[in-house]
Protein backbone atom coordinates (compact mmCIF):
# COMPACT_ATOMS: atom_id res chain seq x y z
CA UNK A 1 0.00 0.00 0.00
CA UNK A 2 1.45 3.62 -0.47
CA UNK A 3 2.12 5.98 1.90
CA UNK A 4 0.35 8.39 0.04
CA UNK A 5 -2.98 7.08 0.13
CA UNK A 6 -3.40 8.70 3.23
CA UNK A 7 -1.94 12.12 2.41
CA UNK A 8 -3.42 15.40 0.18
CA UNK A 9 -1.63 15.33 -3.46
CA UNK A 10 -0.06 18.51 -3.53
CA UNK A 11 -2.20 18.87 -7.16
CA UNK A 12 -5.15 18.78 -4.95
CA UNK A 13 -4.95 22.74 -3.84
CA UNK A 14 -6.15 21.37 -0.64
CA UNK A 15 -4.14 23.70 2.26
CA UNK A 16 -3.68 21.94 5.34
CA UNK A 17 -5.50 23.64 8.14
CA UNK A 18 -8.52 24.49 5.95
CA UNK A 19 -11.85 23.30 7.45
CA UNK A 20 -13.49 20.97 5.03
CA UNK A 21 -16.76 20.62 6.88
CA UNK A 22 -19.53 20.90 4.78
CA UNK A 23 -17.89 20.66 1.56
CA UNK A 24 -20.15 18.41 -1.18
CA UNK A 25 -18.45 15.28 -2.30
CA UNK A 26 -18.09 14.19 -5.85
CA UNK A 27 -17.22 11.06 -6.96
CA UNK A 28 -16.05 10.46 -10.73
CA UNK A 29 -19.68 9.96 -11.78
CA UNK A 30 -21.60 12.29 -8.75
CA UNK A 31 -22.15 13.66 -5.96
CA UNK A 32 -21.98 11.26 -2.85
CA UNK A 33 -23.01 13.42 -0.04
CA UNK A 34 -20.85 16.06 2.36
CA UNK A 35 -17.74 16.02 4.51
CA UNK A 36 -18.91 15.50 8.02
CA UNK A 37 -15.90 15.66 9.47
CA UNK A 38 -11.52 15.32 8.46
CA UNK A 39 -8.06 15.48 9.50
CA UNK A 40 -4.73 16.52 8.10
CA UNK A 41 -2.86 14.58 10.12
CA UNK A 42 0.52 13.41 8.58
CA UNK A 43 0.20 10.27 7.31
CA UNK A 44 -3.04 9.55 8.37
CA UNK A 45 -5.47 12.33 6.45
CA UNK A 46 -8.62 11.67 5.38
CA UNK A 47 -12.28 12.84 4.82
CA UNK A 48 -15.59 11.27 6.29
CA UNK A 49 -18.82 11.74 4.12
CA UNK A 50 -22.20 11.56 5.08
CA UNK A 51 -23.98 10.06 2.52
CA UNK A 52 -27.15 10.82 3.46
CA UNK A 53 -30.29 9.10 2.10
CA UNK A 54 -28.30 8.24 -1.13
CA UNK A 55 -27.16 5.40 1.14
CA UNK A 56 -29.24 5.63 4.18
CA UNK A 57 -26.99 7.47 6.04
CA UNK A 58 -24.38 5.43 6.10
CA UNK A 59 -20.85 7.27 6.44
CA UNK A 60 -17.44 6.62 4.58
CA UNK A 61 -14.02 7.47 5.45
CA UNK A 62 -12.17 8.32 2.27
CA UNK A 63 -8.14 8.27 2.45
CA UNK A 64 -6.91 11.63 1.46
CA UNK A 65 -4.84 9.98 -1.46
CA UNK A 66 -8.71 9.51 -3.01
CA UNK A 67 -8.74 13.21 -3.23
CA UNK A 68 -8.31 14.34 -6.88
CA UNK A 69 -9.21 18.34 -6.31
CA UNK A 70 -10.21 20.13 -3.46
CA UNK A 71 -12.52 23.68 -4.78
CA UNK A 72 -12.28 26.39 -2.34
CA UNK A 73 -14.97 28.44 -4.02
CA UNK A 74 -17.47 26.23 -4.99
CA UNK A 75 -16.81 23.91 -1.55
CA UNK A 76 -16.57 20.79 -3.42
CA UNK A 77 -14.25 18.36 -3.09
CA UNK A 78 -13.76 15.66 -5.97
CA UNK A 79 -12.40 12.22 -5.27
CA UNK A 80 -11.12 9.66 -7.98
CA UNK A 81 -13.57 6.75 -6.99
CA UNK A 82 -16.89 5.92 -7.96
CA UNK A 83 -20.15 5.90 -6.94
CA UNK A 84 -20.53 2.12 -6.44
CA UNK A 85 -16.75 2.36 -5.36
CA UNK A 86 -17.86 4.21 -2.15
CA UNK A 87 -20.98 2.48 -1.93
CA UNK A 88 -19.12 -1.10 -1.72
CA UNK A 89 -16.20 0.40 0.53
CA UNK A 90 -15.92 -0.85 4.05
CA UNK A 91 -18.23 0.41 6.76
CA UNK A 92 -16.81 3.47 8.72
CA UNK A 93 -15.70 2.55 12.23
CA UNK A 94 -16.26 5.66 14.28
CA UNK A 95 -14.38 4.02 17.15
CA UNK A 96 -11.31 2.02 15.37
CA UNK A 97 -10.87 5.21 12.51
CA UNK A 98 -8.07 7.13 15.02
CA UNK A 99 -5.53 4.73 16.21
CA UNK A 100 -6.21 1.52 14.31
CA UNK A 101 -3.53 0.92 12.20
CA UNK A 102 -5.23 -2.70 11.15
CA UNK A 103 -8.45 -0.25 10.25
CA UNK A 104 -6.94 2.07 8.19
CA UNK A 105 -4.50 -0.66 6.20
CA UNK A 106 -8.12 -2.04 5.79
CA UNK A 107 -9.48 0.70 4.28
CA UNK A 108 -6.25 1.92 2.34
CA UNK A 109 -5.98 -1.85 0.91
CA UNK A 110 -9.66 -1.62 -0.66
CA UNK A 111 -9.01 2.29 -1.83
CA UNK A 112 -5.17 1.42 -3.59
CA UNK A 113 -7.47 -1.20 -5.45
CA UNK A 114 -10.10 1.07 -6.66
CA UNK A 115 -8.31 4.60 -8.12
CA UNK A 116 -9.36 5.53 -10.91
CA UNK A 117 -6.24 7.36 -11.91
Amino acid sequence: MSDSMWGYQPTTGHTAGTDLTGFKVEATDGSIGKVDKHSDDVDSSYIVVDTGVWIFGKHVLLPAGTVKTVDQAEEKIYVNLTKDQIKNSPEFDKDKHVGDTGYHEQLGTYYQSHRNI
